[in-house]
């Protein structure tokens, strides 16, 4: 994710309760109220001045965040050379790092360690789960902690579940995150190149341009995971592991604590960037990629069709920057102004933008706040709180107030 932009070729990597079965069409199907309840409606987004507190600073290139939920305070940050790191509740970073993966990945440009997630009984079930790439493929793997060590993985654990063959080095997403549902969504681009030439966001029979929903503690045979039912292509046309097609280079996403709403931010091709959401339980959205490049017809200039897309609920042209950072929707108690807010960034200009997410209308950003060059990923600790990590090492903490 280190280095210059080149718009040619993509952007850099900076990156429910289970639903009733689908029509046999893979269309959407819909467990819960499309609109957020039971928390405040942001009324005064434009009110809003989101500055970044510095925290600490770890080595190898952050790109996300994950809090164990254990009363420790910790943060494990992903760097995208391979290494996750223990931070302290007080910011002090082990000198060691959690786990070394190095040798088993290629980093650089949009390539590398790219997600973590911990499963939803971290640490009594000791598995957390690792997206990152070989050069060839776009891998999944688990790993377990080591049992003499809380603040370690056990390398030796290191379990492959799913792999990708990926024939160019950017898009690769990499996202992953446990749902509400207690099931693992994880997030590939299309593929990479330019223009998706493989066709991958519309072609349900590939994982490539998809979100996908992994039902880990079900094995399927010699498959390490299983397809909730509930997932739209099962018994229908597509890969049954597939939730959502369309994305082009899914760059951090985050379930809303309060709702269960799904937030991606989706890198653009040339010209825009965009924001997603799919509603708690919600699947078989298409998102459009490559039919359409946020609002608008791709390429440019073309007549496309939008029926049975889901348009994005906001998107910012290449004025304003040029890489979506996807963000969270603010549930800490430090900030009551910011209280239900969706913040996300951009990565090329450090704009830090704010919606108010509880309705699906169309709106402009408004830009909140500027958190400097080579923001690469937002983070929640167990409070709530927000942090975001910078490319060059540095991890800040999100203050918010009032004009």
């Amino acid at each position: 994710m280190a280095g210059c932009v080149d718009r040619t070729v993509g952007t850099p990597t900076p990156r429910e309760s289970a639903s009733p079965a689908p029509a046999a069409t893979g269309s959407p199907t819909e467990t819960a109220s499309p609109l957020p309840t039971g928390s405040s409606v942001p009324l005064h987004v434009r009110d809003l001045v989101v500055t970044l507190e510095p925290f600490t600073t770890v080595k190898g290139g952050p790109l996300d965040i994950a809090a164990p939920d254990d009363g420790s305070g910790r943060l494990f940050v992903v760097g995208q050379d391979g290494r996750i790191w223990v931070v302290g509740a007080d910011g002090k970073v082990d000198p060691d790092p959690m786990v070394d993966l190095r040798e088993f990945l290629v980093s650089g440009g949009e390539q590398g360690l790219l997600g973590l997630a911990l499963h939803p009984g971290f640490p009594n079930d000791p598995r957390v789960y690792v997206d990152y790439t070989t050069g060839t493929q776009d891998v999944i793997s688990t790993l377990s902690l080591d049992p003499s060590d809380p603040n370690k993985l056990d390398r030796a654990s290191l379990h492959q579940i799913l792999a990708v063959d990926d024939p160019f080095a950017n898009h690769n997403g990499g996202d992953l995150l446990f749902g509400p549902d207690g099931y693992l969504y994880a997030f590939f681009g299309d593929g990479g190149s330019g223009g998706d030439p493989l066709g991958s966001g519309q072609d349900k029979s590939s994982l490539l341009g998809k979100v996908m929903r992994l039902d880990v503690d079900h094995p399927n045979g010699d498959v390490p995971y299983s397809a909730p039912a509930g997932n739209p292509f099962v018994g229908a046309e597509g890969r049954d592991e597939i939730w959502l097609t369309g994305v082009r280079n899914p760059w951090r996403n985050s379930f809303d604590r309060a709702t269960g709403d799904l937030w991606i931010g989706d890198v653009g091709q040339g010209a825009w960037e965009e924001v997603d959401v799919a509603r708690a339980g919600v699947g078989g959205l298409n998102l459009g990629w490559n039919r359409m490049e946020g609002n608008h017809c791709y390429p440019p200039g073309a007549d496309c069709s939008t029926e049975g897309l889901t348009p994005p609920v906001t998107e910012y042209g290449h004025d304003l920057g040029c890489t979506v950072v996807g963000g969270y929707v603010y549930r800490g108690t430090k900030y009551p102004a910011l209280t239900g807010v969706y913040l996300f960034a951009d990565y090329c200009t450090g704009r830090i933008f704010a919606i108010d997410p509880s309705t699906d209308a169309f709106r402009k950003p408004v830009e909140v706040g500027n958190g400097g060059d080579n923001i690469s990923s937002f983070g929640e600790d167990t409070a709530g709180e927000l942090y975001v990590t910078h490319l060059n090492g540095d991890i800040s903490r999100v203050v918010a107030s009032t004009r």
